[in-house]
C-alpha cells in the first residue's frame, strides 16, 4: 500500500511514517515544515519506498497529486499547540477546515481512503467522563479564541463524515488525547517536553493554574499501534475513535514525576492562566477517554506506563544536550 501524511514530518506522522516502512509499505510525506521538521524524517529520506514533498495542505493542486499517486491519506497537517491556538486563532481556523476540504475533496475524485486526525479538545467543557465518541460536545463561547481550536477540528468532523455520506469518501476520525514522546517539541506550549526541557536545565518548572487538572498521557508508539490497526480494518470506516492512554494523572504530580525522573532540583512554579495565556482562558478540570470502542475494533489498549513514557522523553532530550 501507498500511503500519504500530511504533516508527515511532525511528531506523530514521522513516527508513523517509520512504521509503515518498516513493514514495507511506501510512504510519501507532505509537510510545509511550519512545525514539523526534516530532522525527524532523515532516517527515512534514503529508505526504499520513502519521498517527501516540501509543500502546504492548503495548496489544492499539489494534494490531489500527492492523493492521486497513493492508496490511502492519513491527514495530520493542522495548528497545533495551545499557544500557537491562542495567539493566532486565524490561522487555526484557516489551517484546519481548508486543510481537510482540500484533502476531501482530492479523494472524493476517487473515493480513497481518509483518516482524519482529530482531538479530545472537542469535547470541550463537558462533564461527562470518560468521554465517549458519541457524547455531547460542550465548548465555551465565541469570544475566547482558545475554543477555535476544538471549534475547528469539530467542524473537521463533520466535513469528513458529511463527505462520506453525501460523496462515498471512506472515512475514519480519530480523536488524539494527550500523545507524548520523543521528537516532540515544546515550543508550542507542550506540556511534558517544556518540564523535561526545564528539569534538565535546573530551570523552574512552570505549572499553568493550580497543577489540580488531570490529564491522561499516552506513547506515540502506542498512538500509532491504534491508527495502523484501524487503517486496516474496514470496520472502523465511518466511526470515530478516542486514541490515547486513561491513565490519569495531575499536571503538579507530572511535574514532580519529571523532576525526579532527572534527578534535578528545579523548583515546581505555578503560574496563574493569566499571566500565561490571557485574561479569560479556560481550562478543563479532567479529560479522560472511554476506549471501549477503540479496543472492540482492534482489540489494542494502550499499554505504555507514564513512567515508561517520562523515560524515553527525558532519554531522547540528554541525548540531544548531548549532541551539542
Amino acid at each position: 500500500m501507498r500511503y500519504l501524511i500530511t504533516g508527515g514530518a511532525g511528531f506523530i506522522g514521522s513516527h508513523l511514517a517509520t512504521r509503515l516502512i518498516d513493514r514495507g509499505d511506501e510512504v510519501l510525506i507532505l509537510d510545509d515544515l511550519s512545525t514539523g521538521s526534516m530532522d525527524n524524517i532523515a532516517a527515512l529520506v534514503d529508505r526504499p519506498g520513502f519521498s517527501y514533498r516540501i509543500g502546504s495542505a492548503l495548496d489544492a493542486p499539489l494534494v490531489s497529486e500527492c492523493v492521486d499517486r497513493c492508496d490511502v491519506t492519513i491527514h495530520l497537517a493542522a495548528a497545533v499547540g495551545v499557544r500557537l491556538i491562542v495567539e493566532r486563532p486565524v490561522h487555526t481556523i484557516e489551517t484546519n477546515v481548508k486543510a481537510s476540504e482540500v484533502v476531501l475533496a482530492a479523494a472524493a475524485k476517487k473515493q480513497k481512503l481518509v483518516l482524519i486526525a482529530s482531538t479530545s479538545e472537542v469535547y470541550g467543557k463537558s462533564a461527562a467522563l470518560p468521554f465517549r465518541e458519541d457524547g455531547d460536545l460542550q465548548l465555551g463561547p465565541t469570544t475566547h479564541s482558545r475554543w477555535a481550536y476544538a471549534c475547528s477540528k469539530a467542524l473537521d468532523e463533520w466535513l469528513g463524515l458529511a463527505y462520506m455520506r453525501e460523496k462515498g469518501v471512506p472515512v475514519i476520525i480519530v480523536r488524539f488525547f494527550n500523545t507524548v514522546g520523543p521528537r516532540q517539541t515544546g515550543r508550542y506550549g507542550m506540556v511534558l517536553p517544556n518540564f523535561v526541557r526545564q528539569a534538565l536545565a535546573g530551570e523552574p518548572i512552570t505549572v499553568y493554574g493550580t497543577g489540580d487538572q488531570q490529564r491522561c498521557f499516552g506513547h506515540v508508539q502506542d498512538a500509532v499501534e491504534s491508527l495502523l490497526r484501524l487503517l486496516d480494518n474496514p470496520a472502523a470506516v465511518g466511526s470515530v475513535f478516542n486514541v490515547g492512554s486513561d491513565e490519569e494523572v495531575s499536571i503538579r504530580q507530572l511535574a514532580e514525576m519529571v523532576r525526579d525522573a532527572t534527578g534535578s532540583s528545579s523548583p515546581i512554579e505555578f503560574v496563574p492562566y493569566a499571566e500565561a495565556y490571557a485574561e479569560g482562558f479556560e481550562d478543563m478540570h479532567r479529560r479522560i477517554p472511554d476506549l471501549t470502542r477503540l479496543q472492540a475494533t482492534i482489540n489494542f489498549r494502550p499499554r505504555t506506563p507514564l513512567a515508561t513514557i517520562i523515560h524515553d522523553v527525558v532519554s531522547e532530550q540528554r541525548g540531544r544536550v548531548g549532541q551539542r
